[in-house]
């Protein structure tokens, strides 16, 4: 894992065409600001786990296709 130290407005880029900005800082909440092209997903952590697990679910048949559980 490489690890930056970034202050407030400053960027970083993730390969040619994604920018990530630091917006704010308030205690030990950091808000990010990202620039990325429309075809490039961007999730939080949580909500990237749970498409993956519904994913799986679907492709190993136990999901009913909607995220619910039956």
């Amino acid at each position: 894992m490489l690890v930056l130290a970034r202050k407030h407005g400053q960027s970083i880029f993730v390969g040619d065409n994604v920018e990530i900005t630091i917006v704010e800082v308030r205690g030990d909440v950091v808000r990010l600001g990202i620039n990325a092209p429309g075809g490039v997903p961007v999730y939080r952590r949580e909500v990237w786990e749970r498409i993956k697990a519904e994913k799986e679910a679907e492709a190993n048949g136990d999901g009913n296709g909607n995220g619910q559980s039956e």
